[in-house]
C-alpha cells in the first residue's frame, strides 16, 4: 500500500440517529487510488456510514478525517457522493447534460451561467463513464443502467479525491455493470479514493483492494483475501441464510434494470 497520507481517516467512530447509536466501533484507511467494500446484511450500517462520512448522520464518538480534515465543512468539496436512490424525478425536463451539470453547482455558484471549464468537465465525465454520445437525450429517456451511470457522471465531475457509491450496482444488467466497473477501475488509477457499498462480492474481489464487514459495529477491515473468509462471514451474516459457498443467500432489492 501507498505510504502517502490517507484520503479518508476513521478512529474508533460511532454514528447515531438521534439516541440510538446505529454503528459503531469503525477504524479504516482508505488511501488515493484505493477502493474499499462495506458488505453486510441489510440494516448493517452501510448507508449509515456513507451518510456519516458525508455529516448527513451525526458523529457522536472517533475522530474522521477527509483529506487531513476534520471539518466537514471545509473537506465537503473534496467529496463525491452516489445515493443508493437518486431524487431525481425522470420525468424533469433535463437532458442527461444538464443533470451532470448539477455536480458543478458548488464550484460555479447559484444564478450563474456554466464556464468553459464547467462545460468541459461535464465531457470528461461522461466520456468516463461511456456516455458522450447520450449527452443531449433527456434524462427520463435513458435506460434504468445509463441513468444510473449518469448519476456516477455527477458524483465525479467536480473531480473528487474521495467517492462515496451506495449500492451502485443494485438492478444493473451484464453491460452497464461492465461498464460501471470500467469506470471505476480508471477513476482508482487517476488516484481517486473509492468506498463503495454493496452486497456483491464479485464486485468487491473485482475492485475492492481492502474490505470492511459490517453488522451495526464493524466486524472485520482489511486486506480483500484476508477479510473475505469463512469465519468473518458467517460473523457478520449470522442471522442470513448462506449459501454452500459461504456467500449470503439476499433477495433482489430492486428489479434488475434494463
Amino acid at each position: 500500500m501507498t505510504e502517502s497520507a490517507p484520503v479518508l481517516q476513521v478512529n474508533d467512530a460511532s454514528f447515531a440517529y438521534g439516541p440510538t447509536v446505529a454503528l459503531s466501533g469503525i477504524s479504516m484507511e482508505v488511501h488515493a487510488g484505493e477502493a474499499v467494500a462495506l458488505i453486510g446484511p441489510n440494516g448493517a450500517g452501510k448507508s449509515t456510514l456513507l451518510k456519516g462520512i458525508l455529516g448527513l448522520v451525526p458523529q457522536v464518538a472517533g475522530r474522521l478525517t477527509v483529506d487531513g480534515s476534520d471539518s466537514r465543512r471545509r473537506y465537503a468539496s473534496a467529496i463525491g457522493y452516489m445515493p443508493q436512490h437518486d431524487e431525481l424525478d425522470p420525468q424533469f425536463p433535463v437532458t442527461l447534460e444538464q443533470v451532470v451539470m448539477m455536480g458543478r453547482y458548488r464550484s460555479i455558484g447559484w444564478f450563474r451561467m456554466p464556464r468553459a471549464v464547467d462545460r468541459a468537465a461535464v465531457a470528461s465525465a461522461l466520456a468516463a463513464v461511456g456516455l458522450t454520445e447520450r449527452a443531449r437525450i433527456r434524462f427520463g429517456d435513458l435506460s434504468g443502467g445509463q441513468q444510473q451511470r449518469g448519476v456516477l457522471a455527477r458524483s465525479i465531475v467536480s473531480t473528487p479525491k474521495l467517492l462515496l457509491l451506495d449500492e451502485p450496482f443494485n438492478g444493473l444488467d451484464h453491460d452497464n455493470r461492465a461498464a460501471l466497473i470500467d469506470t471505476l477501475l480508471a477513476l482508482k488509477a487517476d488516484g481517486v479514493a473509492i468506498v463503495v457499498s454493496t452486497h456483491d462480492f464479485d464486485l468487491a474481489r473485482q475492485v475492492c483492494d481492502r474490505v470492511m464487514l459490517l453488522n451495526g459495529r464493524q466486524v472485520a477491515f482489511g486486506e480483500r483475501e484476508s477479510v473475505l473468509t469463512m469465519p468473518n462471514v458467517h460473523n457478520t451474516f449470522s442471522e442470513v441464510e448462506l449459501g454452500p459457498d459461504g456467500e449470503p443467500l439476499q433477495p433482489p432489492t430492486h428489479d434488475e434494470v434494463r
